[in-house]
C-alpha cells in the first residue's frame, strides 16, 4: 500500500464469496441470512470475485492481492468442485428436477457444496465418484461436480496458474489466540465473529494447496533463500529440502498465502511459463529484521526494494490504509493504529522479549482468556504446528 505509484492493493476478497455468497463454503453465517445481507456480498460469487480483480488489474498496475487460502478450500477436509460460477453454470444448467448431490439447497436451488447421500453418487467428469462435496450444504444457486484431480481449491488450474503465489507464515502458538481474541468480547462487536472456529486456521488448508502448486509446477523447484546478502536459488533435490519433505501448496503468479492468507500479483499467464520461486516468509524472520527479508521479497518476485515500504507515517498512506481495511474491522487495528515497520533485532537487548515456554504460554492464555479457552487454544496450536513446520522448512533463510 506504500507502493501505490506501480502497485494496487487488493484486501481479502475471496472472503465475500467464502462466507456470504450463494456459493460460500463457510458455516459461520449460513444460519444469520440477515448478516449475509447486511454485509453487502450476499450475491457475490467466486466468480465475481475474479471479475473484481480483473477490473483492478485492467488499470495498468501490477496487482498485489492479499487474501486467505482456506477462503479458497472447502473446509474441514472435505473435497472440493469447481464453482459453478466459473464455469459458467447457471440456474437449469447442468442440474435437474431431483437436485444436484441428491439434495435441496436454499431457495429451491440443487445444493452445491452439499452431501451426497451415498445411493445418490454421481460420476464426476474425471471418472470419480463426487461424494461430499465442499461440506455440507450452503449453496444457494446452481451445483457443479466438475473436479480437477489433486486440486483441493474451487478454482481451476487455468485461473490459479495466473497468479504468483507467495506465502507468508506465522507460527501457531501466536495466530491462535490472536485469532481467538477477535471473537471475543471486545473485540467481536467490532469484528462480528462471535464463535472461534478452529477451522479457521487454515494451516492444513495453506498446506495442501501449497502442495498441490509444488506438484504442478506452478511454483519452484527454486526455493527463495537469503544467503549473505544475496537471495540464493536452492533446487529441490527429490522430495526433500532442509530435513522437510517438500510438497508444498501451489503459488501461482502472485499471491502470498499467510496461515491461508495469500498475497500476489495478477498477471497474464506468459507464453512460456516462467519458472516462480517457492517463496515462503515466517512473521518473526520479518519482525525480527524487516529490511533485509521485505528486499529479498522484493527479488524473487521482481519487484524494486524501496525502504519506504517499511513506513507509511504518511496520512494519506494511512487513510487508504483504514479504507481498504474497512470491510474486516477489528482484525488489522495493531497495524493500523502503527506507522511502519521496525525490527525487533534492533531493540537493546534487555528490551528483547524472550521466547515462552509451552508452560508460560499456557499460563498466559488462561489468565487472559480463562481455563476453557486457554484449552481450546492450546488444542488448536497443536493440531497446526506440523504444518506450520513443514511450510517452516521452506521459508526465506537469513
Amino acid at each position: 500500500m506504500t507502493q501505490r505509484d506501480h502497485l494496487n492493493c487488493v484486501h481479502e476478497p475471496f472472503g465475500d464469496a467464502f462466507y456470504f455468497g450463494p456459493e460460500r463454503l463457510s458455516e459461520r453465517y449460513e444460519k444469520n441470512e440477515q448478516e449475509r445481507l447486511k454485509s453487502g456480498f450476499s450475491q457475490s460469487t467466486y466468480q465475481t470475485v475474479l471479475d473484481g480483480i480483473e477490473k483492478e488489474a485492467a488499470e495498468g498496475k501490477r496487482l498485489f492481492v492479499k487474501d486467505m487460502t482456506h477462503y479458497l478450500v472447502p473446509p474441514h477436509g472435505n473435497p472440493a468442485v469447481i464453482a459453478p460460477s466459473v464455469l459458467g453454470i447457471k440456474r437449469g444448467i447442468g442440474t435437474n428436477e431431483a437436485g444436484v448431490n441428491g439434495g435441496e439447497g436454499e431457495g429451491g436451488m440443487a445444493a452445491t457444496n452439499g452431501t451426497m447421500k451415498e445411493e445418490e453418487e454421481e460420476v464426476g467428469q474425471n471418472g470419480t465418484k463426487t461424494g461430499h462435496t465442499n461440506g455440507e450444504s450452503h449453496q444457494d444457486g446452481p451445483s457443479s461436480t466438475i473436479t480437477e484431480p489433486g486440486n483441493p481449491t474451487v478454482l481451476p488450474r487455468s485461473i490459479l496458474e495466473k497468479f504468483h503465489f507467495t506465502f507468508l507464515i506465522r507460527h501457531p502458538r501466536s495466530s491462535v489466540p490472536s485469532y481467538y481474541r477477535c471473537t471475543i468480547p471486545p473485540l467481536n462487536k467490532i469484528t462480528g465473529f462471535d464463535e472461534f472456529m478452529p477451522s479457521e486456521m487454515g494451516y492444513d488448508e495453506l498446506r495442501r494447496v501449497f502442495d498441490y502448486l509444488k506438484d504442478e509446477g506452478l511454483i519452484g523447484p527454486n526455493i527463495a533463500r537469503l544467503e549473505n546478502g544475496t537471495n540464493q536459488h536452492q533446487e529441490m533435490a527429490g522430495n526433500e529440502t532442509n530435513g522437510v519433505v517438500s510438497s508444498d501448496h501451489h503459488a501461482t503468479n502472485g499471491v502470498v498465502v499467510e496461515n491461508g492468507q495469500k498475497n500476489g500479483f495478477v498477471e497474464e499467464k506468459k507464453k512460456e511459463k516462467e519458472k516462480i520461486d517457492i517463496c515462503v516468509i515466517d512473521a518473526d524472520d520479518l519482525l525480527d529484521n524487516p529490511p533485509v527479508i521485505i528486499e529479498a521479497y522484493c527479488r524473487s518476485v521482481g519487484l524494486p526494494y524501496d525502504k519506504g515500504m517499511l513506513n507509511w507515517s504518511d496520512p494519506e498512506k494511512q487513510e487508504h490504509a483504514r479504507a481498504t481495511f474497512a470491510k474486516w474491522k477489528g482484525f488489522h487495528e495493531d497495524a493500523l493504529d502503527s506507522d511502519g515497520l521496525r525490527g525487533r533485532n534492533e531493540k537493546p537487548a534487555h528490551l528483547q522479549k524472550k521466547p515462552k515456554t509451552d508452560t508460560e504460554l499456557d499460563a498466559e492464555w488462561r489468565l487472559k482468556f480463562g481455563d476453557e479457552a486457554a484449552k481450546i487454544i492450546r488444542e488448536t496450536v497443536d493440531r497446526n504446528v506440523q504444518d506450520y513446520e513443514y511450510l517452516k522448512g521452506f521459508a526465506l533463510k537469513i
